[in-house]
């Protein structure tokens, strides 16, 4: 973003995707756009194709993320690896509604399907194992008043969304004190999503 600046802007946020995806293969081995998209657009983006790239930024009605960060390793190698290689039709057709139903929700400012549709049952069960803490933290969150969460890219990250502030500062609490249980390091973090993405200053 710097050097396109300095550049005087001659590329495209997408040319800038395009860059960025080169730096994900070396860092985990694939393309990949979807740690990089939403820092460049802002806000919320599905991408609906890697090749070829097609990026779709949604609206959102407003959030609050609450983030715990464990003071663990996780590598995204690692992670891919224990990844199943086939997934059965009936966790893909369940799979598909929820994200349908979450970018439904997004649109519609649904914040009951939002909750609803944020459901992953196919890299969450396997990812999850290696997050200590990871079933606790999600289940007391939600019953605390939390829309849902799940896994931050390969982990070890979690993340949580709120529809209220007070709510995602209770939600941080809980996680603490989890953590502080397990005797595991970590930092937390509460905010919103942001709308603008990645800029000059």
């Amino acid at each position: 973003v710097a050097a396109n600046h300095l550049l005087g802007n001659i590329f495209t946020k997408e040319d800038l995707v395009r860059f960025a995806m080169n730096g994900e293969k070396v860092a985990s081995g694939v393309k990949h756009a979807d740690n990089i998209t939403p820092c460049i657009y802002g806000g919320v983006t599905l991408i609906r194709s890697i090749f070829p790239l097609d990026i779709v930024p949604l609206a959102a009605p407003p959030l609050f993320v609450t983030v715990v960060h464990p003071q663990i390793e996780v590598k995204t190698s690692d992670a891919r690896q224990i990844l199943r290689k086939e997934v059965l039709l009936k966790d893909a057709i369940r799979q598909w509604g929820n994200v349908a139903g979450l970018v439904s929700g997004f649109l519609k400012n649904d914040y009951g399907l939002i909750s609803r549709s944020l459901e992953d049952v196919i890299i969450e069960p396997v990812r999850s194992i290696l997050i200590p803490g990871f079933d606790e933290v999600k289940n007391s969150c939600r019953e605390a008043g939390a829309l849902g969460g799940g896994i931050s890219g390969s982990g070890p990250s979690i993340f949580m969304l709120s529809e209220h502030e007070s709510i995602a500062k209770q939600v941080e609490i809980i996680m603490k004190n989890i953590y502080e249980k397990l005797g595991i390091d970590y930092k937390t973090y509460v905010t919103t999503i942001g709308s603008r993405g990645v800029k000059i200053m």
